[in-house]
């Protein structure tokens, strides 16, 4: 059976390569803000890794992480880990968090 794009998810994503210094946490923000409905927040890891945990519509989050992979023009994804979490309704907005 198929699941139901309506349905309410969360993931958890984390991408590797040329992801900082290239507005890659920002384009992650907008992303998600012109997507609509997803809550959660974008950071840098390291050097070298953005991480980011979203909740919203299926069809909503697929299109995030589909933009997370493309990344903005000055950035390279070598990596992409996704993970499908219980959604918790935590989060009431979509941010950039401080780093680690």
């Amino acid at each position: 059976m198929q699941p139901n794009p309506n349905d309410r998810v969360r993931v958890h994503i984390w991408v590797k390569g040329r992801v900082q210094g290239v507005g890659f946490r920002a384009h992650v923000e907008y992303s998600a803000q012109q997507i609509g409905g997803i809550t959660g927040w974008v950071r840098n890891v390291g050097y070298d890794t953005v991480e980011a945990v979203a909740e919203g519509r299926r069809e909503n989050i697929k299109q995030l992480i589909e933009a997370m992979k493309q990344g903005p023009r000055m950035s390279r994804v070598d990596e992409a880990r996704v993970e499908w979490e219980t959604p918790n309704g935590e989060y009431n907005q979509f941010g950039v968090k401080r780093s680690t």
